[in-house]
């Protein structure tokens, strides 16, 4: 890649009490629409996760967290929704829901093209302590 390639990303959230609002950041979704590349990127701190709500059933929350790198990837191990094209899936993975895994608000940004590096300095940034 050359140039400069715009972006949009959320930041995957795990709130384990809606009504609380408290949740931890799991992971970041990087969607670069004119190139066609969808990605994510999941990291469950467990030992947060229990700090912050000691019944949560991090299993389950894994094993749910688990498919969105597979819906990024799309085709039919993802299905139905990994059928669907690539900006369709990100939305699909970016709507607000009230649920326990969540999405951030959609933000945009510019960089030299390596999109990899950026879905990393992401994690570090949003993600990783």
């Amino acid at each position: 890649m050359h140039g400069h390639e715009s972006y949009d990303y959320a930041v995957i959230r795990v709130v384990p009490r809606v009504e609380r609002e408290e949740f931890i950041n799991v992971g970041v979704i990087l969607s670069c629409q004119r190139l066609d590349w969808l990605q994510a990127r999941i990291e469950l701190d467990a030992r947060r996760l229990l700090a912050l709500a000691p019944d949560a059933d991090v299993e389950t929350i894994s094993r749910h967290l688990a498919a969105y790198p597979l819906i990024c990837a799309g085709g039919p191990r993802a299905a139905p929704i990994g059928l669907l094209p690539s900006r369709a899936r990100f939305h699909w993975l970016t709507a607000k829901r009230s649920a326990v895994i969540q999405a951030s608000p959609v933000h945009m940004g510019r960089c030299d093209g390596d999109l990899g590096r950026i879905l990393e300095h992401l994690m570090d940034r949003m993600v990783r302590r």
